[in-house]
């Protein structure tokens, strides 16, 4: 897993840095500010400016370890400098609805015999899905986290990040919680830790806000059955950013 620019400076959103390779219609930055998706968060969405010219920025590729910025036509960048610039509403929306699905974890993990994740898709429109392996579950009770999300959120716990060796990671109970998959390690072996205080620890590698009460309430939107064993909640956010 790369060192992603965004994860330490999640606040920098427009950036000016410059091109070390470049291919008609896509670029490699020396710094980006972009997240590029992972995790069920989607990549962020914006925009590189150069001297006479600006591109929407549609997607990203890695390629041998550098980090490919796809655009939206396929001009081919003679600048040496550009100014990367991400959508700052899409951004905050990513960070929210990850925040909250962070805390949604908790809430099944702790109150529902540490049920493991096997699952996750977040939305521009402010919804998200989370699926759990809960072989039986009360759905009433599952729709009853709600208000327990709501009073974490209110609370406006902080949340903070850090770094543990890999096999670190796998030895502390609860804080790889995918059935399947789990964050890969940074060249150096660690594996990135967000903590939301007095809550919840757990790896992770994408972006959150500085704390719960960035959010806006969730609102738990549709519970579906997906199998024996996997349990599906739909959140919202239930208000503006």
């Amino acid at each position: 897993m790369a060192s992603y620019f965004c994860l330490d400076n999640p606040d920098v959103l427009t950036l000016e840095t410059h091109i070390v390779a470049a291919r008609p219609g896509r670029v490699v930055l020396a710094e980006s500010p972009f997240y590029p998706g992972g995790g069920g968060q989607l990549p962020d969405r914006g925009a590189l400016a150069w001297a006479g010219g600006e591109a929407a920025v549609t997607g990203f590729e890695n390629e041998g370890g550098q980090l490919w910025h796809l655009l939206e036509e396929p001009v081919e960048l003679t600048s040496d400098t550009v100014e990367a610039r991400v959508d700052a509403g899409f951004r905050r929306v990513m960070r929210a609805l990850h925040t909250d699905l962070h805390i949604v974890n908790a809430v099944v993990f702790q109150g529902f015999d540490g049920a493991l994740v096997t699952g996750v898709q977040m939305n521009g429109d402010g919804t998200a899905r989370i699926d759990f392996d809960l072989a039986s579950a009360d759905n009433d009770r599952l729709r009853a986290i709600e208000d327990e999300v709501n009073a974490l959120i209110r609370q406006d716990l902080a949340v903070r990040q850090h770094h543990v060796p890999e096999a670190d990671a796998f030895a502390e109970p609860g804080l790889i919680r995918s059935r399947s998959v789990a964050p890969p390690p940074t060249d150096d072996g660690q594996v990135r830790i967000v903590e939301i205080v007095g809550l919840d620890r757990q790896a992770c590698g994408g972006t959150h806000l500085a704390s719960t009460g960035g959010s806006p309430p969730i609102r738990v939107l549709k519970i579906d059955n997906k199998g024996r064993h996997n349990r599906r909640l739909r959140i919202g956010l239930a208000g503006d950013l």
